[in-house]
């Protein structure tokens, strides 16, 4: 499906699993009619709440797989190819192109991090062998490492290079890339509690944890914000802070997986080293479901 006008939620998805550890599919494809029931503009799978650091390229290729079928063409499907060796995320992402993905999330390489022009030529190597859209995923606090001004500057040049995934939690950061953004390269906020004010900045949208358990909500602030109505998106924001807080309570997808299981959505179940919320968090997440409507 054609990405260039992709604008809003677009959000990235569990992957739930069955109590002996394997991949719940009928969970999985009931998660995808909830978002296409309830307006989500866009699905991400294998993102790093997919848990997909700890799956094996066979199952990252049949979660893929399965939505990208569920889905039918009516929402474009972005799929994580990351990796922090260069090597392994080229081959991810052909896996995925082959399978008729829609576009690709790229992120920084973690761990080993690497020095400017090393994290440059780590995405232009995929950007290179890629025919669809590529989204570049800033997460300093997770991989220790940000894409450089200077390196956003060239890759937001590159025609395969098609947006941002902003989730430093830095205004400053989002107002520095807001710079090199235009019809070609676009921003999406990575973080719940700031999606208006990065959509102040020209932001798009959001790639949205929140939007697991609230896709209708975080559709309409984002669609509230793009046809003007800046109130209703400000309002909506402010309004969802404690249950955003609430989902990143303990390290993400924990809380979100709690939620979506309270909601009778999936089994509460994980790859370690996660491991069960902790009964404060289940509070806490339980309470937030309630104060937002979504649990009895």
């Amino acid at each position: 499906m054609d990405m260039t006008n992709l604008t809003g939620s677009i959000v990235a998805l569990v992957t739930p699993f069955n109590e002996d550890g394997s991949i719940d599919f009928e969970g999985l494809e009931r998660l995808v009619d909830f978002h296409l029931e309830n307006g989500t503009d866009g699905i991400l799978v294998l993102g790093t709440t997919g848990e997909s650091s700890t799956m094996t390229d066979e199952e990252d290729l049949a979660v893929a797989r399965c939505v990208i079928e569920r889905v039918a063409g009516r929402v474009p499907v972005i799929g994580g190819a990351g990796s922090n060796a260069t090597f392994e995320s080229e081959r991810k992402a052909a896996g995925l192109v082959k399978l008729g993905i829609d576009g690709l999330l790229l992120i920084t390489p973690y761990y080993n991090k690497s020095n400017e022009e090393g994290i440059y030529r780590h995405f232009t190597a995929v950007l290179d062998k890629v025919d669809v859209p590529c989204i570049l995923y800033n997460i300093p606090g997770r991989t220790g490492c940000s894409i450089s001004e200077k390196n956003l500057a060239r890759l937001a040049a590159h025609p395969n290079a098609w947006g941002l995934k902003e989730a430093s939690g830095s205004i400053e950061y989002a107002t520095m890339a807001a710079q090199y953004l235009s019809d070609d390269f676009r921003m999406f906020s990575g973080n719940d509690d700031i999606v208006v004010p990065l959509m102040s900045l020209g932001a798009k949208g959001v790639i949205s944890v929140w939007a697991d358990v609230a896709p209708a909500t975080v559709h309409k602030m984002c669609a509230d914000f793009l046809s003007g109505d800046i109130a209703a998106a400000r309002a909506t924001q402010l309004e969802n802070l404690e249950l955003i807080h609430s989902l990143f309570c303990e390290v993400n997808p924990i809380p979100v997986k709690c939620a979506l299981a309270e909601m009778g959505l999936i089994g509460e179940y994980y790859r370690q080293p996660l491991w069960t919320i902790s009964d404060v968090g289940r509070a806490r997440v339980v309470a937030a479901l309630r104060g937002a409507g979504l649990l009895g």
